[in-house]
């Protein structure tokens, strides 16, 4: 088998030469490295050979279907295995539902997808007003939530609906995740998911209740309580134009994304860069 000095080698006297030399040639000597160490040093030096002008900060060839993930400074970009195609754009793992791509600019950049989320991702429900980047968090009452995750990790304030399938999805990320939630119910399934909120709220373990909610287990009749809170929610929902659930908003600044995210996702979200002041 070529050694992975002479296949790279003869990259460069190809590139060298001119370029008069066909993909045949060339990709002989880049596809069929010896071991994935291999194969990484081989994609580098095509990138290298291909783009001079561009840093490799990371490059990552495991787990994207036969692509490369390129990480160049801030910016993020796919490449094929022979460096011949490269892709920029959204990259989805349709058995996981995963969306690749965010995860990595959320680790790149945890405020990059703050002010786009709500394009990225599907709601439960839809309204007409816009959702604002960042909301006062300072506005929501103390009563109306109920408290779960973990107590000494970053908190998040997750306003959600006991009947949304991203909500109870979401349940499991946060878990994951090792964060302080914050979770307030709004009802935009209406009185069915309002009375389950209510019952939810007023129970003597609140967090037990939430998660028996997301069950589907029916919960026991609790005893009633002050609900006003509930109401309070909603109204802040939709003066910040919250279109569905699940909304989560970072506690320490008021920082918004919708809809699903990921344990990656969001510790990257709950744990911003700190950044010099300008």
């Amino acid at each position: 088998m070529t050694s992975l000095k002479s296949r790279a080698a003869a990259i460069t006297l190809a590139v060298a030469s001119g370029g008069i030399v066909s993909g045949l040639v060339a990709a002989s000597f880049i596809s069929v490295p010896a071991n994935a160490a291999g194969l990484l040093q081989d994609v580098r030096t095509a990138i290298e050979l291909r783009l001079p002008k561009t840093p490799i900060t990371s490059l990552n060839c495991k787990g994207f279907g036969g692509l490369c993930e390129v990480v160049s400074e801030k910016t993020l970009f796919y490449i094929d295995e022979r460096a011949r195609y490269l892709f920029v754009g959204r990259l989805y793992d349709m058995e996981s539902r995963a969306d690749l791509t965010a995860a990595k600019l959320l680790e790149l950049n945890p405020d990059l997808l703050v002010a786009n989320a709500k394009r990225e991702q599907p709601k439960e429900s839809q309204s007409g007003n816009r959702t604002q980047a960042k909301v006062p968090v300072s506005e929501l009452p103390k009563q109306g939530a109920v408290h779960w995750g973990n107590k000494s990790g970053p908190k998040l304030i997750v306003f959600s609906d006991f009947a949304c399938g991203y909500c109870k999805r979401l349940t499991g990320e946060l878990k994951k995740a090792g964060v302080h939630v914050e979770e307030r119910p709004i009802s935009i399934f209406g009185a069915s998911s309002r009375k389950l909120a209510e019952q939810v709220l007023c129970a003597d373990d609140p967090s037990a209740a939430l998660h028996k909610a997301y069950s589907g287990a029916k919960l026991e009749s609790s005893k009633s309580c002050d609900t006003k809170s509930l109401d309070a929610n909603e109204a802040f929902a939709k003066k910040h134009g919250f279109s569905g659930t699940p909304v989560i908003v970072r506690a320490s600044d008021g920082a918004v994304v919708e809809g699903f995210r990921q344990a990656a996702q969001i510790r990257a979200f709950a744990n911003p860069k700190t950044k010099e002041a300008r």
